[in-house]
């Protein structure tokens, strides 16, 4: 029996601290502090709207559902509550009359902004995958609502939905923001390409005319295709064209953020505290890094990873480990858990049933659901082998046949004593034999070489032979399939019997051999061919009339009369 042997903590146990980060990365100084006096300078070009649900201001630490573990912004709820792009990120909202067309008017739920001719509109979303065109009701309207979640996360907007940032850190966030809303963010537009250029992303060529994408953050000669206008890590379309832009390169929101912040993978908030947890290769505010299943946090806690997400040991255990087939308690993490087909031990638990021998390392039998040692198994159970008598020993390998069952040494040919193990044997009057001895004994021989006759041999006087072997016993010819005749017990074909055995016919002087039914007259010591039995001087045949001889030759009545005249 195959036992299997495994710390019940097949998955690692791990033990997390809360990580000191004495230094997150910043925006440069420089711009950072230019983008402050901007933003107290200058109108509100940019403003941060605050939220006006009492939902936002309910506390929750994971950007999971507590109900079936599925992310936020696959949830109706985030799809019912998205606004525009524009209030989103705190733009002054401008009317339809003043910023092109309105969506709704053409079916769409969101177009490009500027844009006044529905033609231009449609030329846009006809280079878009067809499944991410915001069509109103249609599977492109819900990518956007999801994707607007996704890319441009509420709590990296405005501070009014930050729930888990502390007072002393608000200061960092709104630097942050401004300096992000400042020189990163911004809302592209789409045009006519004035001249020949290459796509920023494909590096395609764009022709004049074709319509493009184009970002104010760069220069007027920097353009992409409407399908490549996409986020540097995620590949995915720029949500209503809202990107930001970072060493030259287009982000959406959350990627960019996330290139200068570590993100909680717990809340989804970006941290802003020096002091943050590290686990699983991912970022989590201390307390945040918590049991998948019951929530309790697990800074400085042991932890278990199963598929993928950490559970505290007590859940652990009583989601996930075995019970013991002995004393029904649960198989703990610290304990190892033996396993044989879908029952399962504590180490001391695994027992013979009737002598109570401990079976770890040991053979062991099971029968009817319960396990014994070697002994006690063969004592009670064990059956015999047909060749030697013996028991089989637990453990032991067993070769069966029909209702017969052998050691797998005692399975052997009874003529060469050889194992036969998997190769193929015969079986004959109870016993048994390798392929060869069989053959050597009991197969078929062709009569002329003595050799075994695998296949395509012939029988003749009921013996076998070979085809190969059945051949003209003056020419050597093959004769399976042809016509032969025999003399004295011995084959010939048609021609050797003919040549040495046959009649001669008077006339042609060839032999009359008879095969088939050949027909042929005889008269006195002289024999004919059928069509050669013919008058000697007309040639009409004499077959059923007289005739009279004239030396060698034969003559019918008149050609006789006519000589004699």
């Amino acid at each position: 029996m195959q036992l299997k042997m495994q710390n019940c903590a097949s998955r690692d146990v791990f033990e997390v601290q809360p990580v000191l980060v004495k230094k997150q990365p910043k925006f440069p100084t420089r711009e950072r502090h230019m983008a402050i006096r901007r933003k107290k300078s200058v109108g509100l070009t940019l403003n941060v709207t605050p939220s006006g649900g009492t939902d936002d201001k309910q506390f929750n630490e994971r950007k999971t559902c507590q109900s079936c573990k599925c992310p936020r912004e696959a949830h109706a709820i985030y799809q019912q509550q998205t606004t525009s792009v524009h209030e989103r990120l705190g733009f002054k909202v401008v009317s339809p009359a003043d910023s092109g067309v309105e969506p709704r008017d053409l079916g769409y739920t969101w177009v490009p902004a500027g844009v006044r001719a529905s033609s231009r509109v449609n030329r846009y979303f006809e280079q878009l995958p067809e499944e991410k065109v915001p069509r109103l009701g249609s599977e492109g309207a819900r990518w956007r609502e999801q994707q607007i979640a996704y890319q441009l996360p509420k709590q990296d907007l405005s501070l009014e939905h930050c729930r888990h940032l502390e007072v002393q850190h608000e200061a960092s966030f709104e630097d942050f923001v401004t300096a992000r809303n400042e020189i990163a963010l911004d809302i592209a537009y789409i045009k006519d390409a004035p001249y020949d250029e290459h796509c920023a992303q494909c590096e395609n060529e764009i022709s004049a005319g074709d319509l493009v994408v184009a970002a104010p953050k760069f220069v007027e000669s920097v353009m992409w295709h409407p399908k490549c206008f996409t986020c540097s890590t995620c590949n995915e379309l720029l949500v209503d064209l809202t990107y930001c832009v970072h060493d030259d390169k287009v982000y959406c929101e959350r990627h960019y953020a996330e290139m200068l912040k570590p993100r909680c993978t717990g809340c989804d908030e970006l941290i802003f505290s020096g002091e943050y947890t590290k686990a699983m290769d991912k970022d989590w505010h201390s307390g945040h890094f918590c049991c998948w299943q019951c929530d309790e946090s697990l800074t400085g806690q042991r932890y278990v990873i199963r598929d993928d997400h950490p559970y505290c040991i007590k859940c652990y255990e009583n989601v996930f480990a075995n019970t013991c087939e002995e004393c029904n308690k649960i198989i703990g993490i610290d304990s190892k858990d033996l396993s044989y087909k879908d029952k399962h031990w504590h180490e001391a638990c695994f027992l013979c049933f009737k002598c109570n021998l401990n079976l770890v390392d040991k053979q062991f039998g099971a029968k009817a659901d319960k396990i014994y040692c070697g002994n006690c198994y063969d004592a009670q159970f064990a059956s015999r082998c047909d060749g030697c008598g013996e028991v089989f020993r637990a453990g032991t390998k067993k070769m069966e046949y029909k209702t017969r069952q052998w050691h797998e040494n005692c399975f052997c040919c009874c003529v060469c004593k050889m194992a036969i193990g998997t190769k193929s044997f015969i079986p004959r009057e109870q016993e048994i034999y390798c392929a060869g001895c069989y053959e050597e004994k009991f197969a078929t021989r062709c009569i002329k070489c003595n050799k075994v006759i695998t296949s395509g041999g012939v029988t003749y006087k009921n013996e076998p032979w070979h085809r190969e072997c059945f051949t003209c016993t003056h020419c050597n010819i093959t004769l399976a399939g042809q016509r032969f005749t025999s003399r004295d017990e011995k084959p010939y074909c048609a021609e050797c019997f003919g040549e040495l055995f046959a009649k001669r016919c008077t006339s042609c002087v060839k032999p009359i051999t008879g095969i088939g039914g050949t027909r042929f007259i005889s008269f006195e010591d002289r024999h004919w061919h059928h069509d050669c039995f013919v008058c000697a001087s007309c040639k009409a045949s004499l077959v059923g009339r007289g005739f009279i001889t004239d030396g060698p030759d034969i003559l019918c009545p008149d050609c006789a009369k006519q000589k004699l005249m």
